[in-house]
């Protein structure tokens, strides 16, 4: 099967910009695709210092939603929003202060990831972060992909390097080397190729007199054997819909019987439920369990501005905009414009879009 690779290098214009990331584009670009992917055929899409979050959003979605193999590549910069603290990707025109609404909020890769086949998802990351994501970084738990959360079924590897020492411009040298490797014509496994850049790494920086060893390696080779999302992922991809509903049902019962109904445990099997209805072609029954996990949420306390909240309520309106029958896009439309009311997320005239169609909606037979 083909197989997609994404190649992401984004930085900020300006003087915010601390790494040179779109300058390993022609390096990568200079790999076969078959060989950037590991598949014997691949599509690539490159995206370089990109505008707009929405833009990279799109390009993502569609990635995650080719059937074959996905790799992806990023190089770039991570910087923390003043609102939440939570970590973003810039882009080209991210500045401290707009880094909510210019930047690609870490937790979409997660999102647009989800439910992708155990071992078909591999994420390459060349990462440096400003001074003040480094020390939350530093600061928080030993192993970065924690914060740098990818989704429990891909493989994750790469590094996240210091803020570069001022008026200098770092370069990408994890993916240089990594590239470098791939050029050769043979594509190692992973995590091989992970290590055979690093050792790169360090040795150029040895060699220039840099320091080395401050970099936090990110080595995630992604879920065991038998891990219930890549049974139900491998259900999915059969087209055994039915199948996969029940089993994820049977894990949300007995999370739901262990831990309570809106414990984060019960909660994630109703949104792989959410999920799965998608894939069968069922948006009522998507967007309603959606509507369930935002509900849930806010009762438990969690804030609107909080990104699990705000996932929900954006996937429940995508899947609403789906609906096609008018009673049930009625009663899924009221509720979901009384979430938007308390949940507007972050594109811009959400709820009025929401109020616009349920006008319409009430002029339909």
């Amino acid at each position: 099967m083909p197989g997609t690779v994404l190649l992401l290098a984004a930085s900020p214009v300006g003087r915010g910009c601390l790494v040179d990331a779109a300058s390993v584009l022609p390096v990568l670009a200079a790999v076969p695709p078959a060989v950037l992917s590991g598949t014997d055929t691949a599509n690539v899409v490159e995206l370089a210092d990109p505008l707009e979050p929405q833009a990279v959003l799109t390009r993502l979605r569609a990635a995650a939603a080719a059937p074959g193999p996905l790799t992806v590549y990023v190089v770039g910069q991570l910087q923390l929003d003043r609102r939440q603290r939570l970590p973003h990707l810039a882009l080209a025109r991210t500045t401290p202060a707009t880094v909510r609404y210019t930047a690609l909020p870490w937790h979409w890769i997660r999102e647009e990831l989800r439910l992708r086949p155990s071992g078909a998802t591999t994420l390459l990351l060349d990462l440096h972060a400003d001074h003040e994501t480094w020390q939350w970084l530093r600061a928080g738990s030993p192993d970065p992909l924690n914060a740098l959360d990818c989704g429990r079924n891909n493989a994750v590897y790469g590094r996240v390097a210091p803020p570069p020492a001022r008026r200098t411009l770092a370069v990408p040298s994890y993916m240089r080397a990594l590239a470098t490797i791939l050029r050769s014509g043979h594509r190692p496994p992973p995590d091989a190729l992970h290590q055979q850049a690093l050792a790169r790494t360090a040795a150029e920086a040895a060699g220039s007199g840099a320091a080395a060893g401050a970099d936090l390696v990110l080595t995630g080779p992604g879920p065991a054997a038998g891990d219930p999302h890549a049974v139900i992922a491998a259900a999915v991809q059969a087209g055994r819909h039915p199948d996969a509903d029940a089993l994820a049902a049977r894990h949300e019962g007995a999370a739901a019987h262990a831990y309570g109904p809106a414990s984060e445990e019960a909660l994630h099997w109703t949104e792989v439920r959410a999920d799965l209805a998608m894939f069968a072609g069922d948006p009522v029954r998507s967007c309603r369990a959606w509507l369930t996990v935002a509900e849930a949420r806010l009762g438990a306390g969690q804030p609107p501005q909080s990104p699990a909240v705000e996932a929900a309520v954006d996937r429940a309106h995508h899947q609403w905009g789906r609906v096609r029958d008018t009673v049930p896009a009625r009663e899924l439309g009221a509720a979901l414009a009384a979430l938007r009311g308390r949940v507007p997320g972050r594109r811009e005239g959400a709820l009025d879009h929401v109020r616009r169609e349920l006008s319409r909606l009430q002029t339909q037979g």
